[in-house]
């Protein structure tokens, strides 16, 4: 791909704001049973139909579905197809913002609407970025149940193999609670990208993350470290409902390497911050959270 990245090309981007798509998908036991062991959930839960599907595993849901032949060489869908054609070779999720509305329950037949709602062009240190904010709305039946917008990052291929240039130290994070050291091994990676239908190839194909993308090795997902934060959240916070939930992927994280959940109260009454910190102590997702209620 060529980085055309000039003022004039950026520009032309922003002709797909205000685009939208409407996908179905449905919640169903087996995908509950199935979501449950990858991530070795400790709820315990039956998955019966009528029974509430957990809050954050909604985000396995609604994959885009397109022939192997409108795959980009990543494995990703063709640029150009909802998602803008961003003139640059790597993209990675960045964050999310979440405002669960209502629950959803296994058996529910549920409706996404997304949006693009903003094309943002960046300079980093480490050469052009360009966010794009995509706006999903999820409904049942009764009406919206979450509200999500999701951040995806587009940058150029030359950056150092952690993921970009070397950041200072963070402040001390005083934990309150802390998860048992969780690894993220090739299995794990495979089965959660194989639950989003996710062929994006830092996943599973080490050869292609090493040598083509400059990965130390498999990346794991950034959805599943998230998802991993917010089941700690309920088992550490006593089996919490959450408002809202907010996340932001500070650095790549690696197959094989420990990493732990830390969360401490907010500043605000009802506040929750949480971060996703490696054993050497490399912060790779920080986030926050709103109990329900508060």
């Amino acid at each position: 791909m060529t980085s055309d990245t000039t003022p004039a090309a950026l520009d032309a981007l922003q002709a797909w704001v205000g685009r939208s798509e409407t996908n179905a998908d449905a919640v169903t036991p087996q995908l509950a049973e199935r979501l449950s062991a990858t991530i070795e959930s400790s709820r315990g839960a039956a998955f019966a139909r009528g029974a509430e599907f957990p809050q954050m595993w909604y985000s396995v849901l609604f994959p885009r579905v397109v022939p192997r032949s409108q795959l980009g060489r990543d494995g990703h869908p063709a640029l150009g197809d909802f998602l803008p054609p961003v003139p640059l070779p790597k993209r990675m999720f960045a964050g999310k913002r979440i405002q669960f509305v209502a629950p959803i329950r296994i058996g529910d037949e549920l409706e996404r609407v997304s949006t693009i709602a903003s094309i943002t062009p960046k300079q980093g240190s480490s050469g052009p970025l360009v966010f794009v904010t995509v706006r999903h709305v999820v409904s049942n039946a009764a009406g919206a149940v979450v509200i999500e917008e999701q951040d995806v990052v587009y940058r150029d291929s030359a950056l150092a193999k952690d993921g970009g240039a070397a950041r200072p130290a963070a402040p001390a994070f005083e934990a309150l609670h802390r998860s048992d050291t969780i690894v993220a091994d090739a299995v794990m990676i495979f089965r959660y990208s194989a639950l989003c239908f996710n062929g994006h190839r830092i996943h599973y194909d080490q050869p292609y993350a090493t040598q083509v993308e400059g990965y130390p090795g498999l990346v794991v997902n950034g959805g599943l470290g998230a998802l991993c934060a917010a089941e700690h959240l309920h088992e550490a916070w006593g089996g919490v409902r959450l408002a809202r939930l907010t996340t932001r992927n500070t650095a790549p994280l690696f197959e094989g390497v420990p990493f732990r959940i830390e969360s401490r109260e907010g500043a605000e009454p009802g506040a929750i911050e949480f971060r996703v910190v490696t054993e050497a102590g490399k912060t790779t997702l920080q986030g926050s959270a709103t109990k329900e209620g508060a």
